[in-house]
C-alpha cells in the first residue's frame, strides 16, 4: 500500500484480516479467570444432583394436603449433605434443611413458617398454595447430565469459575494467553527511578501499554531500544522470533532517527500502511512478519500512544482471543458545540455523564496536545469526530472509546 493517509475505518478491516495464531493451554481453576475456554464443558451428572429441598420446613406425603390442616409425627431430621432418608408413614413428616436431599416417600416441603411445633409433632394450620413437588428444587431441571453447559470460546468470569468447579475442573484448556513485546525507543528514554537529564524524560508510554493490556487479561514484557540502526535490527529480529505480538512506542514519524520503517523492511516486515487520517495517532504504522505475526508500531507521543492501543489494538487482541468483552465503541451526546476543521478524523478526549433524561453525554477535556499525558487522567474516553465534518453541534451523537468507566 503507497504511503498516504487511510482512514480509521480501513485501519479496522486491514487489522481485521490478520489472525493471531496461538495455541491452547491447561491452566488451574484459580488461574483461570479472564481466559477464553478452549472447550466445552459438560455436565458431570444432573443439577439439580437429586430432589433437592428449597426451603427448610417439614416432608410430607402429597396426600396428606388437608385445607383444614393436619399434624404430622416427626419421624426424624434431613441434614443438608446427609444420606437420604425415607417416610415409613404417609401420616408422618421428616423435618427438611434447605439444601438436603428430599426425603424418599415425601414430595411436598412445608415451610416452617406455616407450622407450629409441639414436643415430636409438627402442626400445620393453613397449606397456603401447597401442592405436589412445592418447594422442591427437582433434579436435572437445570441441566441433564453431559449437557453442554459453557461453550467453546467462552469468556471465564466469576460465575464461569463457579460452574467449573461445580462440574469438578480443576484444570481447564483456555485459549492460551499470546506473548506480548512493549518496545520503547529512543534516546531521549530514562527508566523511571532514575533522575533525567534536562534532555531527557521518563520512560511512560511502555508502562501505559503494559498496564492497559493487563487491564484486558493480557501479560506483556517491556524492552527499551536506543536509536542505533543495527542494534535496533538484531534486537528486532530476535524479539519478533521470541513474541506473538511486537507493540512498539515511538520511532514511526518524520525524525532523522526514527529508524522503524526502514529496519521493519529490511527484517522482512511487510507494511500493511503507515499514517492514519486522524489526530492524534497519525504516524501509526502497522505490518506483519514473516511468520504472520502483528507488528503495532504507535506514535510515541503518550496520547497517541494511548488512543491507538485503545482504539485499534485492544479491539483487534480482545477478538483474536475470542473475549465477549470486546472493546467495541457505543455512542454518547456531546454537550457543547465543538469544531475541528482540518480534515481529519479527530478523537476528542471527553469525560462521560449521563444527564437527566439518561443519555451518555461527552464533555470535552481540553489539553496541551497529543504530548499532555496528565490530561488524559482527566478525561475517561475518546470520542470520535469524523473527518467530513468542521462543526459538530451539541446534542450530536458520535462514537466514544472508553478506556476508564
Amino acid at each position: 500500500m503507497q504511503n498516504q493517509l487511510i482512514e480509521p475505518s480501513l485501519v479496522d478491516e486491514i487489522i481485521s484480516k490478520v489472525s493471531l495464531a496461538i495455541g491452547t493451554e491447561k491452566v488451574n481453576l484459580q488461574e483461570a479467570l479472564g481466559k477464553t475456554l478452549a472447550e466445552d464443558i459438560h455436565a458431570d451428572r444432573d443439577f439439580p444432583p437429586f430432589n433437592r429441598v428449597a426451603m427448610d420446613g417439614i416432608g410430607i406425603h402429597d396426600s396428606m394436603l388437608n385445607p383444614n390442616g393436619n399434624t404430622f409425627l416427626v419421624e426424624g431430621v434431613q441434614a443438608a449433605g446427609a444420606p437420604q432418608l425415607t417416610l415409613k408413614e404417609n401420616t408422618n413428616c421428616i423435618e427438611v434443611m434447605t439444601g438436603s436431599m428430599l426425603p424418599e416417600g415425601a414430595n411436598v416441603v412445608i415451610p416452617y413458617e406455616w407450622t407450629e411445633k409441639q414436643g415430636d409433632k409438627i402442626t400445620v394450620s393453613d397449606f397456603k398454595h401447597a401442592e405436589f413437588m412445592t418447594n422442591i428444587h427437582q433434579q436435572g431441571v437445570d441441566q441433564k447430565k453431559g449437557d453442554v453447559i459453557l461453550s467453546k470460546g467462552q469468556q471465564i468470569t466469576s460465575a464461569e469459575i463457579g460452574v467449573l468447579a461445580t462440574v469438578g475442573y480443576d484444570q481447564v484448556e483456555v485459549i492460551a494467553a499470546p506473548k506480548i513485546a512493549v518496545i520503547a525507543t529512543g534516546d531521549e528514554l530514562v527508566a523511571v527511578n532514575e533522575v533525567p537529564k534536562d534532555y531527557q524524560i521518563r520512560m511512560s508510554n511502555c508502562y501505559s501499554l503494559q498496564a492497559t493490556l493487563k487491564d484486558n487479561g493480557c501479560q506483556s514484557d517491556i524492552y527499551h531500544l536506543v536509536d542505533e540502526y543495527d542494534l535496533l535490527k538484531t534486537k528486532i529480529e530476535n524479539l519478533s522470533n521470541e513474541y506473538d505480538i511486537l507493540v512498539f512506542s515511538g520511532g514511526v514519524s518524520k525524525g532523522k532517527f526514527d529508524y522503524l520503517p526502514k529496519v521493519f523492511d529490511e527484517l522482512g516486515i511487510v507494511k500493511q500502511f503507515h499514517g492514519v487520517k486522524q489526530r492524534p495517532g497519525k504516524p501509526f504504522w502497522f505490518g506483519i512478519t514473516k511468520d504472520e505475526k502483528a507488528v503495532f508500531a504507535l506514535p510515541g507521543n503518550p496520547v497517541s500512544t494511548f488512543l491507538c492501543s485503545n482504539r485499534y489494538l485492544l479491539p483487534w487482541l480482545t477478538h483474536q482471543l475470542k473475549n465477549n468483552q470486546d472493546n467495541l465503541p457505543t455512542k454518547a451526546y456531546l454537550d457543547v458545540d465543538y469544531s475541528f476543521k482540518k480534515p481529519l478524523t479527530y478523537f476528542l478526549q471527553v469525560k462521560t455523564y449521563f444527564d437527566e433524561t439518561g443519555r451518555l453525554m461527552a464533555q470535552p477535556v481540553t489539553g496541551g496536545g497529543s504530548g499532555d499525558l496528565s490530561n488524559l487522567t482527566s478525561a475517561n474516553a475518546f470520542l470520535e469526530l469524523p473527518a467530513d465534518q468542521d462543526n459538530f453541534e451539541k446534542g450530536q451523537q458520535l462514537p466514544i472509546w472508553f478506556y476508564k468507566k
